[in-house]
């Protein structure tokens, strides 16, 4: 079993930067792609960012130039919000996935990313 923990969520003005952090722990291979989703209200739950163990990062459109994803080893990983916007707004989720997983991987608990106008 793999369980996740994610801090770093919180209030912000719009042009401002948060930094998201997540903890692995349990049965996580040296060898795993870990990432961060989002779930804005009445939205379906959409990818913002992943990086393998490989070292391939893929990011949403949207987030592009703004974000940043990186990984310290197996276990953690993080993302760099720069110049935040509303639309941005929403409970980042991340997420885990090896060999064995779940079809979806595994997920933490989330964390409320708010941007005020």
């Amino acid at each position: 079993q793999v369980q996740l923990v994610e801090s770093g969520g919180g209030l912000v003005q719009a042009g401002g930067s948060l930094r998201l952090s997540c903890a692995a722990s349990g049965s996580i291979s040296s060898i795993n792609t870990m990432g961060w989703y989002r779930q804005a209200p009445g939205k379906q739950r959409e990818l913002v960012a992943v990086d393998t163990s490989f070292g391939s990062r893929n990011y949403a459109d949207s987030v592009k130039g703004r974000f940043t994803i990186s990984r310290d080893g197996a276990n953690t990983v993080h993302l760099q919000m720069n110049s935040l916007k509303p639309e941005d707004t929403a409970v980042y989720y991340c997420n885990l996935r090896r060999f064995g997983s779940p079809a979806d991987g595994y997920w933490g608990q989330g964390t409320q990313v708010t941007v005020s106008s």
